[in-house]
C-alpha cells in the first residue's frame, strides 16, 4: 500500500483538546496509519497549545511540526505545508475535526486502483458539542462527472476529507491564499487543466460545527470572497452566465441579509442532508 502524508494547520483560535483529539484519530485510531504529519503552526499560539503539539510530537514519531513566526493564513500555511510533504497521497485533516478510523485505508486503496483520480474525498457529518449530536450531513457528488458539473455551483468536496497527490496540487500551483475560499481556488485551477476528482460515499469525518460557523459564512467580506471566486469560474469557463447570475444572488441574500441564525437555519435545512 503506497505511503501517504497527513497535512494540518493550526492557529492561535484552535483549542487544545480538540486539536489532540483530531490529530489521534487520524494517527494512532487508524486502521492504516500515515507515515508522516506534516503541522503548519500558523503564527504565534498560546501556551497550552505549544505544549499540546510538543507532547504531541514526543508521543508520535510521525509529526512533523513546522513552526511559522508570523500568521500568515490558512491559504499560505498549507501551500508551505504541501512543499514539506514526502509522500505523492497527500490526506487533509483539520485541527477540530474527527477522522473515521479506516478513512485512510479506504482513501489509499481507491488512489491505488483509480489513478485517473486526481483528488478523492468523501461525505461528512456535522456535531455540536459531542459526536453524538450529529445536526446535519453535507453530501456530494461521486463520480468525476457529478463533481464537475457541481462545481459550477458548489464545491463537490468536502476539504477537511480529501486525499489528493501532491504532483497535482503543485502541478497547478499549488494552494494559494484567497479569503475563505482557498480550497475552492484550488479545486478550479484542478479542473481547469483537465484533472479529476470523485468522491466516496462514506462519511469520512465528523466535522465539529457552532454558531461560529454560519458567522463566518456570512458578511461583506465573504460574499466578496465568493463572488470573486464566482467570477473566476466564469472567466475559465467552469460555469456559464445564468449559473454565475443565479449564485450571485442566492449569495447575496445568504451571505449579506440573512442573520446568523437564519443562516445556520438554511445552511442546515436547505444545503445539508
Amino acid at each position: 500500500m503506497e505511503k501517504v502524508t497527513v497535512l494540518m494547520s493550526v492557529y492561535k483560535n484552535d483549542r487544545p483538546e480538540d486539536f489532540r483529539t483530531a490529530i489521534e484519530s487520524i494517527t494512532i485510531k487508524q486502521t492504516v496509519q500515515p507515515d508522516e504529519v506534516i503541522l503548519t503552526i500558523d503564527g504565534p499560539v498560546p501556551e497550552s497549545l505549544r505544549l499540546t503539539i510538543e507532547k504531541l510530537q514526543t508521543e508520535l514519531p510521525m509529526l512533523k511540526p513546522y513552526w511559522l513566526e508570523e500568521n500568515v493564513g490558512l491559504g499560505n500555511a498549507l501551500r508551505i505545508g504541501m512543499t514539506l510533504c514526502t509522500h505523492d497521497l497527500v490526506a487533509r485533516m483539520d485541527a477540530d475535526d474527527i477522522a473515521v478510523k479506516d478513512r485512510l485505508e479506504k482513501q489509499v486503496r481507491f488512489m491505488d486502483i483509480h489513478k485517473d483520480i486526481a483528488v478523492v474525498g468523501g461525505q461528512i457529518s456535522e456535531f455540536i458539542d459531542v459526536p453524538s449530536n450529529i445536526v446535519a450531513y453535507r453530501r456530494v457528488p461521486l463520480t468525476k462527472e457529478g463533481c464537475r458539473r457541481y462545481f459550477r455551483d458548489r464545491d463537490p468536496l468536502n476539504h477537511m476529507t480529501v486525499m489528493f497527490r501532491k504532483e497535482v496540487v503543485l502541478a497547478v500551483g499549488n494552494y494559494q491564499p484567497w479569503h475563505l475560499d482557498e480550497d475552492t481556488f484550488l479545486w478550479g485551477r484542478i479542473f481547469e487543466k483537465g484533472y479529476e476528482v470523485s468522491n466516496l460515499s462514506e462519511v469520512l469525518v465528523n466535522v465539529r460545527v457552532g454558531k461560529q460557523m454560519y458567522a463566518r459564512r456570512g458578511g461583506w467580506k465573504y460574499f466578496k470572497s465568493d463572488v470573486g471566486i464566482l467570477r473566476w469560474k466564469l472567466d475559465h469557463g467552469l460555469t456559464g452566465y445564468g449559473r454565475y447570475l443565479y449564485n450571485y444572488t442566492i449569495r447575496f441574500v445568504v451571505q449579506v441579509l440573512m442573520p446568523n441564525n437564519v443562516r445556520g437555519w438554511f445552511f442546515k435545512k436547505m444545503l445539508r442532508n
